[in-house]
C-alpha cells in the first residue's frame, strides 16, 4: 500500500500553465529531434524535471513518447533519402539490450535511494555527457565551418576509415549511408552503449549520432536521420519495460508528444536547407546550455540524500528557478537557431528559383 501511495504522489499536478509549458517543451524537443536526430530528450527530460517530475519518471515518460515521434520523423526524412533503415535496425537490436540493462540499473537506484538518488544519477549523467559530447561537437562544428565543408564533400574521419578497412569474415555487411561494407561486430558495442544511455537519461542520440559519424563514417544528415530508426526500436521496448514497473506518466507522454509531432516535421524540413556544421552547432549549443540547468540541481539532490549539509527552502527555490530559467533559455536558443536556418534556407532557395527563371526568359 505504501508503494502505491508513494507512486501516486510522484505524479505532478497539471494545471494550464504546466500543460502549456510541457507542450512548448515538446514542440522544441521535436524541432531539435527532427533537425539533429538525437531524439530531443536532452531538452525533454530536464524540461520535465524542472517542474518537479522525478528523474526516473521523466526518463520513462520521455521514452514512451519517443517511439511514435521517432517513427513520424524517420518516415518524413526517408522521403528526402536520408535514412539508412538497415543500419538503424542493426544498431537498434543491440541498443534494445542496452535499454533493458540500463532500466534495471535505474530501478535499483530508485529502490535503494528513492527519487533523490534517481534525480542525482540522471542529473550527474547529464552534466558529464553534455559537457564531453557538447564540447566535442561544438569543436568539430567550428572546424567543419572553417573548412567550408558541404553535404557533398563531408570527409570520412580517420577512425571511420580504419573501421571500414577491417575485414572480419562472416560479419561484413554493406550500408548505403557509409557507402562501404563494415563488420556488424563494430555496431554491437555502439548500439549497447546507445541503449544504456537511453535508459539512463532517455538520450541515446548523444552516443548514437556521433558514433555513426565518427566511428562508422556516416554523413551528418544520414546519421541524424538514421538515429530516429534506432530511437523507435529502443523506445518501443523501453516503454514496455518501464510501464510494467508503473513508472510511465502517460499524461506527460501524450502532452509532449502532441507538441513534438508538430516540431519534428518542421525540424526535418530544416535539414534540407542547412550545411553539416549547422546541425552540429545546434546540437552542441543546446547541450552546453542545458548542462548548466541540470548542474545547478546537483547540490539540491546531494542535500536531500544527506551527503552535504541541508539547504534552506529559499536556497532550493532560487536554484530551481534559475535552473528553470536556463532551461527555458536553452529551448529559446535552439528554436531560434533552427527556425532562422529554415527561414534563410527557404529564402535563398526562392531567390535561386527566381534567378533561374530570369535566366531562362533571357
Amino acid at each position: 500500500m505504501h508503494d502505491v501511495v508513494a507512486q501516486v504522489t510522484s505524479f505532478i499536478h497539471l494545471d494550464v500553465a504546466n500543460v502549456t509549458y510541457l507542450f512548448l517543451v515538446g514542440f522544441v524537443g521535436g524541432l531539435v529531434s527532427g533537425f539533429i536526430g538525437s531524439g530531443g530528450a536532452f531538452v525533454l527530460t530536464p524540461g520535465m524535471m524542472v517542474l518537479g517530475v522525478p528523474g526516473l519518471m521523466a526518463v520513462a515518460s520521455n521514452m514512451c513518447h519517443k517511439f511514435p515521434k521517432a517513427l513520424v520523423g524517420s518516415l518524413k526524412r526517408a522521403k528526402y533519402g536520408q535514412v539508412d533503415v538497415k543500419l538503424g535496425i542493426i544498431i537498434g537490436i543491440s541498443a534494445e539490450a542496452g535499454v533493458l540493462y540500463g532500466a534495471h540499473i535505474q530501478e535499483l537506484i530508485k529502490k535503494n535511494f528513492g527519487n533523490a538518488g534517481s534525480n542525482l544519477y540522471v542529473s550527474i549523467a547529464f552534466v558529464i555527457i553534455l559537457s564531453v559530447v557538447g564540447g566535442f561537437v561544438l569543436r568539430d562544428a567550428w572546424k567543419t565551418h572553417r573548412s567550408g565543408t558541404t553535404n557533398d564533400d563531408e570527409q570520412v574521419p580517420k577512425l571511420a576509415r580504419w573501421v571500414q578497412s577491417v575485414h572480419i569474415p562472416g560479419t561484413m555487411m554493406y550500408f548505403k549511408s557509409l557507402n562501404a561494407r563494415i563488420s556488424i561486430l563494430f555496431t554491437i558495442p555502439l548500439g549497447f552503449a546507445t541503449g544504456m544511455l537511453a535508459a539512463t537519461i532517455a538520450v541515446g542520440g548523444f552516443i548514437g549520432v556521433p558514433a555513426m559519424i565518427y566511428v562508422l563514417g556516416a554523413p551528418s544528415l544520414m546519421a541524424s536521420a538514421t538515429e530516429l530508426v534506432i530511437a523507435f526500436v529502443m523506445g518501443l521496448g523501453g516503454s514496455f519495460k518501464y510501464a510494467m514497473s508503473g513508472l510511465v506518466d502517460i499524461r506527460l507522454a501524450m502532452i509532449i508528444l502532441g507538441g513534438s509531432l508538430f516540431g519534428i516535421q518542421l525540424g526535418a524540413m530544416g535539414t534540407t536547407y542547412v550545411k553539416p556544421f549547422m546541425i552540429k552547432m545546434v546540437m552542441g549549443v543546446i547541450m552546453v546550455i542545458v548542462l548548466f540547468s541540470r548542474g545547478l540541481m546537483v547540490p539540491v539532490y546531494l542535500a536531500q540524500l544527506g551527503v552535504i549539509p541541508s539547504m534552506s527552502e529559499m536556497t532550493v527555490k532560487v536554484l530551481k528557478n534559475v535552473s528553470f530559467g536556463i532551461m527555458a533559455f536553452a529551448l529559446g536558443v535552439g528554436a531560434f537557431i533552427i527556425l532562422k536556418a529554415i527561414w534563410q534556407g527557404r529564402r535563398e532557395e526562392k531567390l535561386s528559383r527566381q534567378e533561374s527563371l530570369a535566366h531562362s526568359k533571357a
